[in-house]
This record gives structure tokens, sequence and C-alpha cells, in this order.
């Protein structure tokens, strides 16, 4: 999460994309971008970003529409020769999007960084619970996007029964115990404050003690949502272990 706020689906750092190389084979990951040094994409590590491109929902503050279409923009030789340069000076790795577990191959990309010597870590959705779940053992960490309640989701995100895979998503890291954050990017004109204090008090009783409330900004530029009322804030902070209004 960015230490200022975006209209972020669920990856702050704005991709950089890198000139395309080609046309896309039946295992050839569908890279959009890179960033090289990220220090606020997994808190407290220093890491690069990997974007990976496609995601199927068409949530209408989507921050990298470019990211939405199965695309490549990017070889992972290139991401691996990076890495090879930088063992001992980044800690991670952070697979973003897009929604990377839309990447058929990224369970053996995440193996290939981790015999590098790094840490993987994820930022998801929560779309593909199944495949979310079968990386557990090797993710470090992970951000998960709690996009708005339940009953918004089918509307934010334009797909039909779209909550579904994330409650199974969030039961899955619990159930697992990898360290993860909840994020949520809020704007009172579609989540209300009070429901975003009640799909708080939700997650908190699930057992979530990571939370994080990004503002919604229409364009980088622009200023953000009104900040949260002060009570809100306070409640928030005393129903998790770590609350972070960005």
């Amino acid at each position: 999460m960015s230490a200022h706020a975006h209209h972020a689906a669920h990856c702050p750092t704005e991709h950089r994309l890198i000139p395309a190389h080609g046309r896309l084979g039946p295992r050839t990951p569908a890279l959009g971008g890179l960033t090289r040094y990220s220090s606020v994409d997994w808190p407290g590590k220093l890491s690069a970003v990997v974007f990976v491109a496609g995601c199927p929902w068409r949530c209408h503050y989507c921050h990298n529409p470019g990211l939405q279409q199965r695309v490549r923009e990017l070889d992972w030789d290139e991401v691996l020769n990076f890495l090879a340069r930088r063992r001992g000076l980044l800690d991670g790795v952070v697979f973003c999007g897009g929604e990377p577990l839309s990447e058929p191959t990224l369970p053996a990309l995440a193996a290939q960084v981790r015999d590098m010597g790094f840490a993987v870590a994820l930022h998801t959705a929560g779309i593909y619970p199944d495949r979310l779940a079968e990386m557990l053992p090797g993710v470090s960490w992970v951000g998960l996007d709690i996009k708005t309640d339940a009953e918004g989701y089918d509307a934010l995100t334009g797909r039909a029964r779209s909550h579904a895979p994330v409650r199974q998503s969030l039961a899955a890291l619990l159930a697992h115990g990898v360290a993860f954050e909840c994020r949520t990017t809020w704007s009172p004109s579609w989540l209300p404050e009070p429901a975003l204090l009640a799909l708080a008090e939700t997650l908190a009783e699930q057992g979530v003690r990571h939370y994080a409330v990004q503002h919604y900004r229409s364009s980088p530029e622009a200023l953000a949502a009104a900040p949260l009322a002060e009570a809100t804030r306070q409640r928030l902070e005393s129903l998790f272990l770590t609350f972070e209004e960005r």
C-alpha cells in the first residue's frame, strides 16, 4: 500500500511499462511491467514489484485498466536478469496486477524467485481462492483487497457473485496463518462511513488483525475523498493490531 492515497484496485504502485517483446505463447507469462524498487508495496520490506496483466473483473475505479487484458509488455528473462543483480539488496518480489493469480505460470515464476533467494509476496483481489490456497506455502505475505461489503461487490466489480471467492480467499488466509493485510479503497459515495465501519468490524470478528483504508482518488493528481471521522478512525485502531489510513 502506498503512503499516499490512490484509487487502485489492489496494487498501489504505478506500473511502468517496458516495450513489448512479441506475442504470447501458451506458457509465456503475461507481464505488464516492473517497478524495480518499492518500500510501500510490502510493509517493512524493500521489494521489486512485478505486474501481471489480466483480470476478469472490471472495477469502475480500477487504477490500472491497461492491465485488465492479458498482454505481454515485459519478458520474464528481463525480470530474472534484474533480480540476479539485486541479490542482497532487495528483500523480495511482490506479484501484483491486474490479478496475478490469473497467470497460469505464476507458481513457477514464484518458485524461480524463491530459488534466487528472494521472498515472495502477493497482492490479490481474492478472485481465485483455490489458486491462492495452493500458493500460500511459498508466499511470505499477502495483501488482500476487500473492495466493499458483500452487498456492494457485484455493482463495483461488474461481475455476478463476485463476493463469494473473496470470502473463500480470506478463509484460506486465516486458516493458513500466513502474514496478510486486508485493504479497502474507500469513497463515501459507494461505501458510507457506517458501512465501512461495519465491514471492518466483520473482518475483525473473523480474525483479521491488519487493515488499511486508502482513500479513493479519481486520478493520481486529484484530491482524495474526505478523511474518516476521528471516531471512526479510533474505532478502527481499536479493532486491529495495525490500522493505517492512507
